[in-house]
């Protein structure tokens, strides 16, 4: 008896859970395929905002014509492609400023450049010119000391002694 109860549970126990499990795929799919209008909340015509001020003087038909000149919801109601057009134009006024600075950018460094080209040039023609008058003085360094150094032998043959 008791095997045969403990059977009757279970089976009443599979039974209830088909049942939950049937009632969730129909709520499912009529919550997914069914008509959106009455699933979803409807917006009221004037969204909440902060900047919007309907006046009965403003607008007469109150919250009904209340955000029709704000400016986020004019963009809402533009069709796609205008959108994308808008966005594009947007998009190659940026690339076009972005190439503008870009240029700039490049001429300056170019103007940098050739100012430092000439600075490396003057640095350049003044290293030049300071090797050259290093080798004429080291040159004449060694012409004076050959010219000390006969003086002295002839100095030395007339009697001259050095007192160092």
């Amino acid at each position: 008896m008791r095997v045969h109860h403990q059977n009757e549970q279970r089976q009443c126990s599979y039974g209830v859970l088909k049942w939950v499990l049937v009632w969730m795929s129909v709520c499912y799919i009529v919550f997914t395929i069914g008509p959106p209008s009455r699933w979803r909340f409807k917006q009221s015509p004037c969204p909440q905002c902060h900047h919007c001020y309907c006046s009965s003087v403003e607008y007469p038909l109150g919250s009904l014509d209340c955000g029709k000149h704000d400016p986020a919801m004019e963009e809402m109601n533009k069709d796609p492609l205008s959108m994308l057009s808008e966005e594009l134009k947007l998009q190659k006024i940026v690339a076009n400023e972005t190439l503008e600075q870009t240029k700039r950018l490049v001429i300056n460094a170019r103007n940098t450049f050739s100012h430092y080209k000439k600075e490396v040039e003057k640095c350049s023609i003044g290293m030049e010119t300071c090797e050259e008058a290093r080798e004429r003085a080291e040159a004449e360094l060694v012409e004076e000391r050959r010219l000390t150094a006969l003086w002295e032998e002839r100095a030395r043959d007339y009697g001259w002694k050095d007192r160092r």
